[in-house]
C-alpha cells in the first residue's frame, strides 16, 4: 500500500522497529516519570488530530515534518478560568507563557527563546485566529483579544516551518473558533477566585437555514495579586459560516476587546520582592501607571473547491486599535517623547492561497499576502497621572507584502518532502508633525526585504513511527515598538537592522500501546543581528542589534491514556541560548565576552499532568499538575536572575445532567505549597526593577450550564 498522508487515522501495535517494550523503555528514560507503568489495554483516544498550521494544508499531526502541538476545547475550557492563553500553552514544549499578573503589559510568550525580549505583547511568534492575522505587519501581536470561551482548538508550530508565515523566527500560534452546529445550544458560566477575580460568559451556538453561527461575550475583572494591578476586560466574538455556491464556503468573524485603565504595578527590585512580593513600586502610584485598550476587527474567509484537485482560499480583514498608556516618568524635557503614549491604529490586509494536487504524490500550495497598518502616535507629559502637554506627534505606516510557494511530494512509499520559499518585504515610514527648534524633523523610512527557504523530509518508518528533519531561514524585522525610541534623542530608531536566522531540526513521532504518543525534537538556530534590549526605564524600552546568538535544545511531549481512567501529559524542554559574539551593553557601555546567556530565557521548563476519571464515577475528574522552570537571567550581563522554581496545582471537576441542562463545576488550587517565586522578568530594566512576582497559594472555582434546543 502506498503511504498516503490523507488516509484515516488507524494505529496498531508497533512492529519490530518500535515494539511496545522498546517504546515503553524510551518513554521511561525520556520522561523520567512512572506514568507508563499504568499502561494497559485502553480505549482508543485521539492522539493524531488533523492540523493545518504546519504546512498550510490539512495533514495528520503525526505526518507533519515539524514540531506541532495541539490543545483541544476540553483542555482549554474544562477546569480553567479561560482568561489567558498562558493557562494551557505551558502544555506545549518549547513554549514559555508567563502570566505577568499585569494586564497592562499582556502575557509573555516565547518559542525556543524567540520573543523573550518583548516587554509587552508578543513578537517573534505569529498569531492567527481562523486564518486571520492577529499580528500586525511589523511582527507585534497581542493575545488579549482571543476568546477562549469559543475556541475549539489551538495549534502551536515551532521551528523552521514558521518561515512560511513571514516576519517571525520562533513559531506560529493559531487559535480556531468553534463552528456553528445543530442542535442549537446556549451556554453560560460564572467564576470566582483569589484577589477579587470574577468571570462571566455567555455563548450561543447553532445552525439555522444552512447558516452556522457562534456568538459569545465574556467579562473578566480582578483586584490584582499586587498593589496597583486591578484590571477588567470585555471580549466579544461572532462567527457566521454559510455556503454561497456549490463548493464555496464563506466565514465571517468579528471580534471586539475593551480593556479600560488596567493598572501597571511595574517590576520590583530584588530587595522589594523579598520584602513584600505583593507591593508595587512607588512610581506606579506617583504616575498612576496604567493602560487602556480598545480593539475591533472583522474578517472574511472564502474557501472555494474549484474542482476535485484544486481549491482557492481568500482572506480579507480590517480593524482598529486604540491604546493609551501612562508610563512611570514625566517626559517633559525638550527632547523627550513624553510620559504618556497615545496610539490609534487602523489595519487590514488580504491574502489569496491556491492549492492543487498535481499528481497523486505531488501537491502545490502558493499564495500572496498584503498587510498594512496606519498609526497616529502622540506623546504627552505625564503630570502625576494626568495628561499634560504634547511632546510627540507623528503618523507611522507599515506595509508588508509577500509571496510564497510550497511543494508536498511523496518521493516514495516511505519518504515525503515538503519544501517552500517565501519572499518578504516590510516598509516602515514615519512623518513627524512635532517640529521645534530643539526637536528637528524626525521623518524617515526604511524597507526590509528578504527571501527565505524551508524544507522538511519525513520518513514513514512504520504505521506507528515517523522520523523527520527540516531546515529553514528566518527573517525578523524590528517592530514599531522596537524602533519607537532612540537612546540618544527623539525620533524612530531606523538604525535597527533585521535579525536573520538559520535553523535545523530533527525529530521523531511515535504512537505505541494504542493510546500513547511521544514526540521528540532536537534543534539549533543561529541568529545574526539579534535584536536585544538596550535600556528599559519607566515602561519605555529602547533596542539595539546585539550580535550573533545560538539556540540549541531538545523538546519532548508525551500523551497517554490508560484503561483505569488515568490520563497523562508531559512536556519537557531543555534550551541553551547563548551570545556567540562579544556585545556592548549598558550606559556607560560595557563589553561582554561571548558565551553569556540570553536574558528572559529559562534553560529548562517542565510540565506534567495526571488526570483521573474513575470508571465507576464518570461524572468526576481529579487532576494534579506540576510546572517548573530554570532560572531566568534579567540582562545581557547575567548580573542577576529569577531563581528556578517548581510548583504544584490540583483541580477537581464534576458534571451532571439535570432538567435538560448539562451542569459542570470545578475548583482548582494553584501553587499548593505557597512558593514565593518570580513568574517573569522585565529584561534590562535600568532601575533594577526586574522581577514580577507570581501569586502564592490561590484558588479559582467556576460553574457552567449548557442547554440544547
Amino acid at each position: 500500500m502506498r503511504f498516503d498522508r490523507r488516509r484515516p487515522v488507524a494505529f496498531t501495535p508497533a512492529p519490530a522497529l518500535c515494539t511496545p517494550r522498546v517504546a515503553r523503555r524510551l518513554a521511561i528514560a525520556a520522561l523520567a516519570a512512572p506514568v507508563v507503568a499504568f499502561a494497559q489495554p485502553a480505549p482508543t483516544v485521539t492522539l493524531d488530530p488533523i492540523v493545518v498550521t504546519a504546512t498550510r494544508s490539512a495533514v495528520r499531526s503525526f505526518d507533519a515534518p515539524a514540531s506541532i502541538s495541539t490543545i483541544d476545547a476540553a483542555t482549554i475550557q474544562d477546569g480553567q478560568p479561560m482568561v489567558n492563553l498562558s493557562e494551557t500553552l505551558l502544555r506545549a514544549p518549547g513554549i514559555v507563557a508567563n502570566n505577568r499578573q499585569n494586564y497592562a503589559q499582556d502575557i509573555q510568550i516565547s518559542s525556543r527563546g524567540f520573543g523573550a525580549r518583548a516587554q509587552f505583547g508578543v513578537r517573534g511568534i505569529r498569531l492567527y485566529q481562523d486564518d486571520i492575522p492577529q499580528t500586525m505587519p511589523d511582527g507585534q501581536g497581542q493575545t488579549g483579544s482571543f476568546m477562549l470561551l469559543a475556541t475549539k482548538r489551538i495549534e502551536i508550530l515551532r521551528g523552521p516551518f514558521s518561515t512560511l508565515y513571514g516576519n517571525a523566527s520562533g513559531g506560529v500560534i493559531s487559535v480556531f473558533t468553534e463552528d456553528g452546529r445543530a442542535p442549537a445550544t446556549l451556554y453560560g458560566n460564572l467564576g470566582f477566585g483569589s484577589y477579587g477575580q470574577f468571570t462571566a460568559g455567555v455563548k450561543a451556538n447553532g445552525l439555522a437555514n444552512g447558516v452556522g453561527y457562534v456568538a459569545a461575550a465574556s467579562h473578566f475583572q480582578t483586584d490584582g495579586y499586587r498593589d496597583h494591578s486591578a484590571a477588567s476586560r470585555d471580549l466579544g466574538v461572532a462567527k457566521l459560516t454559510f455556503g454561497t455556491a456549490p463548493g464555496v464556503r464563506t466565514t465571517v468573524l468579528a471580534t471586539t476587546q475593551s480593556q479600560p485603565d488596567s493598572q501597571d504595578p511595574l517590576g520590583l527590585t530584588r530587595a522589594q520582592w523579598q520584602a513584600d512580593p505583593r507591593q508595587s513600586d512607588p512610581a506606579s502610584s506617583l504616575f498612576d501607571t496604567r493602560k487602556s485598550i480598545s480593539q475591533q476587527q472583522v474578517g472574511v474567509t472564502i474557501d472555494d473547491d474549484l474542482d476535485s484537485v484544486s481549491s482557492l482560499k481568500g482572506v480579507a480583514y480590517g480593524g482598529q486599535r486604540g491604546v493609551r498608556q501612562y508610563l512611570a516618568l514625566t517626559g517633559n524635557t525638550p527632547l523627550s517623547s513624553g510620559g504618556v503614549t497615545d496610539l490609534y491604529s487602523t489595519f487590514g490586509g488580504a491574502s489569496l492561497r491556491y492549492t492543487r494536487r498535481i499528481a497523486d504524490t505531488l501537491t502545490l500550495v502558493a499564495g500572496v499576502e498584503y498587510e498594512s497598518q496606519d498609526q497616529a502616535r502622540k506623546g504627552y507629559v505625564n503630570n502625576q497621572g494626568n495628561l499634560g502637554n504634547l511632546q510627540r506627534d507623528e503618523t507611522d505606516n507599515i506595509a508588508s507584502s509577500a509571496a510564497y510557494a510550497q511543494l508536498q511530494w511523496d518521493l516514495t512509499r516511505e519518504l515525503a518532502l515538503t519544501a517552500g520559499l517565501r519572499g518578504n518585504t516590510v516598509r516602515f515610514e514615519s512623518n513627524d508633525h512635532f517640529i521645534t527648534a530643539q526637536n528637528p524633523d524626525d521623518s524617515g523610512a526604511r524597507t526590509y526585504a528578504k527571501g527565505v527557504p524551508v524544507a522538511g523530509l519525513l520518513w514513514h518508518a512504520s504505521d506507528t513511527l515517523n522520523l523527520y528533519a527540516n531546515y529553514g531561514q528566518g527573517f525578523e524585522t524590528p517592530t514599531l515598538i522596537e524602533i519607537a525610541y532612540r537612546s540618544d534623542g527623539p525620533g524612530l530608531n531606523f538604525n535597527l537592522a533585521p535579525s536573520t536566522s538559520k535553523a535545523f531540526e530533527m525529530g521523531l513521532k511515535s504512537v505505541f500501546a494504542s493510546n500513547q504518543r511521544i514526540d521528540l525534537a532536537l534543534f539549533q538556530a543561529d541568529t545574526a543581528n539579534e535584536i536585544v534590549v538596550d535600556a528599559a526605564t519607566g515602561g519605555r524600552t529602547t533596542y539595539k542589534n546585539g550580535g550573533d546568538t545560538r539556540r540549541r535544545g531538545a523538546e519532548l511531549e508525551y500523551d497517554g491514556a490508560f484503561s483505569n481512567g488515568l490520563r497523562a501529559h508531559v512536556a519537557l524542554t531543555w534550551l541553551d541560548a547563548k551570545f556567540t559574539d562579544a556585545i556592548s551593553t549598558g550606559s556607560p557601555p560595557v563589553v561582554l565576552p561571548a558565551g553569556n546567556t540570553l536574558p528572559g530565557v529559562p534553560d529548562y521548563t517542565a510540565y506534567g499532568e495526571l488526570a483521573w476519571t474513575p470508571t465507576s464515577l464518570p461524572w468526576l475528574e481529579v487532576a494534579g499538575e506540576v510546572q517548573a522552570s530554570g532560572k531566568i537571567y534579567v540582562n545581557e550581563r547575567n548580573s542577576d536572575a529569577a531563581p528556578a522554581y517548581a510548583i504544584g496545582n490540583v483541580r477537581v471537576g464534576v458534571q451532571q445532567r439535570a432538567g435538560g441542562v448539562l451542569w459542570r463545576a470545578f475548583a482548582r488550587l494553584n501553587n499548593v505549597t505557597d512558593r514565593n517565586y518570580a513568574g517573569s522578568v522585565i529584561v534590562g530594566d535600568t532601575n533594577g526593577r526586574f522581577f514580577e512576582p507570581a501569586p502564592g497559594r490561590n484558588w479559582f472555582a467556576g460553574v457552567s450550564g449548557t442547554v440544547a434546543f
